[in-house]
């Protein structure tokens, strides 16, 4: 299947008759995207719900139905400046095999305001010519082409990716889907069927009282099967309203802490906080004060201590030398006398004399050279003041210090304090931005219990129906039993049980091989996708809940709580695209905001190696931050792109329009 063209004609933000190339190829050669850059909320979702609305009609699932009928759907899908003589167009074409040659068919849905019977006017050509009996059986036709079950899994946005890769296990519709895939529900339905066959086999030996116990039994469980689902379409709504309410608490949330409610709840800590840093920063202060008046302040003269002590040492010395000028000069006449005595020459005499006079003349001048000792200090007097210097008052300066330091981190802290209280909401604002939060909260208490509420009714009713059903097969069984003459029948009743148990056998075979494959696809999409290869060995999928666990080369068991959140997308993706490869499916693959969270190298990775083998046709939709100048590089030199266009939306004629080209 391949998408050749769409028309939107008046639809949503798109004014008159707008005409899509979707043709895969450019001059003749084959490239697999068609990308569309648009910034959020020109219309690129519009495009892909144009699609499935082309498709499916009333069962399509686009993002702004909600819980619109299909009437209010379509009349809200009109824009606002149609006139009132032209009507809304939708036309998607695409390539098919049909009757073993490939054809073309053309889906046209038109409808105007307010449509008499609230639905659209659906025309299927093919060939170029109306096909009557393709547009009475449409929806079974797509359904052999394109299932509306598993739709979700070739056209698919960012934020369902990013959902997916959250959960632990797949939502119960992707499960669904995954089994339609598989072709994992023919033996399921097969086995249905002969239920039903045996059941009817079975009602025809009855009598009248049995056929009219049997026919409560079976009015019963459809009733029951109704108000389950109804009850599930219930439960579809409140998950939504579920989430809505907790997207609401989150932006209230995040709106009371931009905007200082956060702080401002936490005003009084804060107030206190600042009272036990400034109580601090007192009794700093007053340690401080202390320590100046003692002999800190002397730290100011450093100098003049000093030389206080030189002077006081030179002084000392000086008194020394006074001191033994005396004892000097007696011990110099001993001397002299002394050589007399030994009768020693004049000469030498005279030497020695001239000798002792220099030597003495040299300790008077050095007296003389010595400053005025003007301290009169002692020798005990001179080393408490070199101790004082020392060690006393450094020890004195470093505790200034050591205090001086605390207080400025104690002023810095305050003033932290102080800038966090400044930005907190007033009084007023933060009782509105409180009472924002929680009256979300208590908009999503109300919705979960009703989540919970009508969960636990679908869980009740299937009891209820289990219970049915299996009293509808008692019954049954003794009415067999009582009433079976006919050995056919009773062939085939006898012979339905041991079909299910083959049918059984052969589906959880089959479930078996289908995952094996499936599990190796995924493990190989997810490895060629990672920039870490070597992170993860194996994908393993479980046969139930299709739960996918992680394993490293070791074999050793990888929570899928250590992936990062790029990597739990790109897991999701593969899983995804693991589905496609293995189903067999020759179908286009759609994706709106394709890079969601995705960092740098997990991005280049899907750009170079996703996007190019995602399928035969890639229709990207992307806004500027996303597929940016160095992606659209990376795609362009790899010639994967066949056509781009650029969605552009003008606020003030309140239109859309798409041009050739892309941002760059």
């Amino acid at each position: 299947m391949i998408f050749t063209e769409l028309v939107l004609e008046n639809f949503g933000a798109y004014l008159g008759k707008n005409i899509i190339n979707l043709r895969p190829e450019n001059n003749g050669d084959i490239h697999p995207i068609i990308l569309f850059g648009g910034m959020n909320g020109g219309g690129k979702t519009t495009l892909m719900d144009a699609i499935r609305l082309a498709l499916y009609g009333n069962r399509a699932k686009c993002s702004n139905r909600g819980n619109l009928s299909y009437k209010d759907f379509l009349n809200q899908c009109v824009n606002n400046q149609t006139p009132l003589t032209e009507n809304t167009k939708i036309e998607l074409s695409f390539e098919q095999i049909y009757e073993n040659h490939w054809q073309t068919f053309t889906i046209r849905r038109a409808w105007n305001k307010n449509p008499e019977d609230g639905k659209d006017s659906l025309s299927v050509l093919r060939q170029d010519g109306y096909d009557s009996t393709l547009e009475a059986n449409w929806d079974e036709y797509i359904e052999d082409i394109l299932p509306l079950g598993i739709s979700n899994l070739f056209l698919f946005d960012g934020e369902q990716v990013k959902e997916l890769a959250e959960l632990e296990t797949p939502p119960p519709s992707v499960i669904d889907a995954i089994n339609s895939l598989l072709g994992l529900e023919l033996a399921e339905r097969l086995s249905v069927d002969l239920d039903v066959l045996v059941s009817r086999k079975q009602k025809s030996l009855a009598s009248k009282t049995q056929l009219e116990t049997l026919e409560e039994i079976e009015i019963k469980i459809v009733q029951k099967n109704q108000e389950q689902d109804e009850a599930k379409n219930n439960l579809a709504t409140l998950q939504q309203e579920l989430q809505k309410a907790q997207k609401q608490l989150t932006r209230a949330y995040d709106k009371f802490r931009n905007e200082g409610g956060k702080i401002a709840s936490e005003r009084n800590k804060l107030q206190d906080k600042i009272k036990l840093l400034n109580e601090t920063k007192e009794t700093h202060q007053a340690d401080l004060t202390k320590v100046a008046e003692t002999s800190l302040p002397l730290m100011l003269i450093k100098d003049l201590l000093s030389n206080a002590i030189t002077q006081g040492k030179q002084e000392i010395k000086t008194k020394k030398l006074q001191q033994a000028q005396d004892i000097i000069e007696d011990r110099d006449n001993k001397l002299l006398n002394y050589l007399q005595q030994e009768a020693l020459s004049d000469n030498v005499l005279t030497k020695v004399k001239s000798f002792i006079e220099q030597e003495n003349q040299t300790l008077v001048n050095s007296l003389q050279s010595q400053q005025d000792n003007y301290l009169d200090i002692s020798e005990e007097e001179l080393q408490k003041l070199i101790g004082f210097q020392q060690e006393r008052l450094p020890f004195q300066q470093k505790l200034a210090i050591d205090s001086v330091a605390k207080l400025k981190q104690i002023e810095i802290a305050i003033d932290n304090v102080e800038k966090q209280l400044n930005l907190a909401a007033s009084p007023e604002a933060y009782q509105k931005l409180d009472d924002a939060v929680q009256e979300a909260q208590k908009e999503v208490n109300k919705c979960q219990a009703a989540y919970n509420a009508e969960n636990n009714r679908i869980d009740t009713l299937s009891k209820e129906i289990n219970l049915a059903e299996q009293e509808l097969k008692r019954t049954l069984r003794q009415c067999s039993e009582q009433a079976i003459d006919r050995v056919n029948d009773e062939h085939i009743i006898n012979s339905v049980a041991r079909v299910q148990e083959t049918l059984k056998l052969f589906r959880e075979k089959l479930t078996l091989k289908k995952l094996n494959k499936l599990e190796n696809e995924v493990t190989e999409c997810f490895r060629y996708l990672l920039y870490k290869s070597d992170l993860v060995h194996r994908v393993a999928i479980e046969t139930e809940t299709y739960r996918l666990s992680l394993y490293d080369p070791q074999g050793m068991l990888l929570p899928k709580q250590r992936l990062s959140a790029g990597e739990k997308q790109l897991l999701a993706i593969a899983f995804l695209w693991g589905l496609a490869r293995v189903s067999g499916k020759n179908l286009p693959v759609a994706i709106d905001t394709p890079l969601g969270r995705l960092d740098s190298s997990h991005r280049t990775n899907l750009i170079e190696r996703y996007f190019p083998s995602a399928s035969h046709q890639v229709i990207l939709l992307s806004t500027d931050t996303e597929i940016g100048k160095d992606e659209i590089d990376i795609l362009r030199n790899q010639d994967a792109i066949a056509r781009e266009y650029l969605i552009k939306y003008d606020p003030q004629k309140h239109q859309t329009t798409v041009t050739q080209g892309y941002f760059w």
